[in-house]
């Protein structure tokens, strides 16, 4: 918590019930992607959506701030999203390189 609060930049956010709301943007996420993992139904659009607006208030910090509150098995996935938005660190080498992409989910973004 004390890390997104360090790199929350929202001008727009009078009350912590703002900060609150684009905090909840990772837990859909986290949902989105658990049930494209269930059921094969992957929403690119909202997922792109909710991913653009936490790079908005997050910036650099949304990358770990994801990692940390998703479980691994949709890391595959998300690590998809990012490298179609091309949001991975290139530096310092970390482990979010060792991560496959999820081949189906990468296929379906770049059909938009």
């Amino acid at each position: 918590m004390l890390f997104a609060i360090k790199f929350y930049d929202n001008p727009q956010a009078l009350t912590r019930d703002d900060f609150e709301s684009d905090l909840k943007r990772i837990r859909y996420i986290k949902r989105l992607l658990k049930r494209y993992k269930n059921t094969g139904e992957l929403k690119i659009h909202l997922i792109l959506n909710h991913l653009i607006v936490l790079f908005n208030v997050f910036n650099e910090a949304t990358v770990p701030l994801l990692f940390y509150n998703l479980d691994k098995e949709l890391w595959s996935s998300l690590k998809s999203f990012l490298v179609f938005l091309n949001r991975i660190p290139e530096y310092p080498r970390s482990n979010i390189d060792d991560i496959e992409i999820d081949e189906e989910c990468l296929k379906q973004l770049q059909t938009i």
